[in-house]
């Protein structure tokens, strides 16, 4: 007889994370557990009459940790040692900057405090002037129309705005960014141990929708229109990624070395 498998959902909201393990084959709830982040819910590094949103990754990493240990304190032993996945969902856009060995920036001590070393959360509106740009390229003709695929509108909620405007504010932070990574991509990379840029799978969904990959242009846009946006995106197109995953691919297996350095 086969034994039953089970999987974790981790659900990265606005506020909290929520795991829930459930039965592989039929979907049934066993166990749940949830976490806030704590430096989020003292208020830490957002401001509101600004509209910045900002997550400090380390609130993920021990909310995740967290409420993964609750959901498994009240599962049985047999459960325990026959979960064969996780499965992670975030909002969007959610990017971060990274440096050359794929570390979130405000994971390193010299950076630790401020802001836009962060995850830019998907209400941080302080791009907007930089999204109104990506518009007008888009839809002036000396580009091809790259939100077309979109619904024909960049929003400030997304990707290259957020990376071009906290690039442009802050210059001397802007010398340590080598990449960008979405929320959604990092936290499988961090489990797996590949957050490193050359083994981070990037999800189609967020590649497609916020950051304008589409294989009719074989891949993300033109580094032409990326420097357009910002001079402080000159070069990152081949810093990011051509190649994009669908939800029904692994995004790396548990690694030992996943999440040793923070937990």
């Amino acid at each position: 007889m086969n034994k039953q498998q089970y999987v974790i959902g981790l659900d990265f909201g606005s506020d909290s994370v929520r795991a829930l393990l459930v039965n592989a084959s039929n979907g049934d709830e066993l166990c749940s557990g949830v976490s806030l982040y704590p430096r989020w819910n003292k208020g830490l590094y957002s401001q509101a009459d600004i509209a910045q949103f900002r997550h400090h990754p380390r609130d993920y990493i021990e909310a995740m940790t967290s409420a993964v240990q609750q959901a498994l304190a009240d599962c049985s032993p047999e459960i325990r040692q026959n979960i064969v996945g996780i499965g992670v969902d975030t909002t969007g856009s959610t990017p971060a900057p990274i440096n050359q060995d794929g570390e979130v920036l405000a994971l390193l001590d010299e950076h630790a405090d401020n802001p836009n070393a962060m995850f830019i959360l998907w209400k941080d509106h302080t791009s907007v002037s930089k999204a109104e740009l990506i518009n007008q390229l888009a839809h002036g003709g000396q580009f091809p129309d790259y939100t077309r695929y979109v619904g024909g509108i960049y929003s400030s909620e997304w990707f290259w705005a957020k990376a071009a405007w906290v690039s442009e504010q802050d210059p001397q932070l802007a010398e340590s960014i080598y990449s960008w990574v979405e929320l959604a991509d990092w936290i499988p990379a961090l489990l797996s141990g590949t957050t490193a840029p050359d083994t981070l799978r990037r999800g189609v969904c967020g590649a497609g929708h916020k950051a304008l990959w589409h294989e009719s242009w074989d891949g993300l846009p033109d580094q032409a229109f990326l420097s357009a946006i910002s001079p402080t995106l000159d070069g990152i197109r081949e810093r990011m990624f051509q190649q994009v995953y669908s939800a029904d691919q692994l995004a790396g297996r548990l690694s030992p070395n996943g999440l040793k350095n923070w937990v």
